[in-house]
């Protein structure tokens, strides 16, 4: 009986309700393994390269994403920055990634991708 009832207490509160990082305590981290991937929107998303800057307004935390198809002839790199020097990059050849996060509280981030070793990129607008 007093299992059952402590497992009570603890199923009122949902683990979702606090937030598992925030603004610069995400820096670094993943989103998949956080909370802040269940509110992340897409803000932006660059028109070359379909790379999207997303946003958890929880988490006030960013990162990038690029959702390919598979079979890319060439490898893109996937980059996420913000105004305080934070940056995180991924490369893929076809398959779905995403950035870690930096912080987006009262700083700015963007997107990005990047082909023939940088000769080719394209960035997202500041969010």
């Amino acid at each position: 009986m007093a299992l059952a009832a402590s497992g009570l207490l603890f199923a009122s509160t949902p683990a979702s309700a606090a937030t598992s990082c925030l603004g610069s305590t995400c820096t670094g981290k993943d989103p998949a393994t956080t909370t802040c991937q269940n509110d992340a929107k897409t803000v932006y998303w660059d028109g070359w390269f379909n790379v999207e800057l997303r946003y958890s307004p929880s988490c006030r935390a960013a990162w990038a994403r690029w959702q390919g198809a598979g079979g890319a002839t060439e490898p893109l790199k996937v980059q996420i920055e913000n105004n305080q020097g934070a940056t995180y990059s991924v490369t893929t050849t076809g398959a779905t990634v995403y950035t870690r996060m930096v912080n987006d509280k009262d700083v700015l981030a963007r997107a990005a991708g990047f082909k023939n070793g940088g000769a080719q990129y394209s960035y997202t607008a500041w969010y």
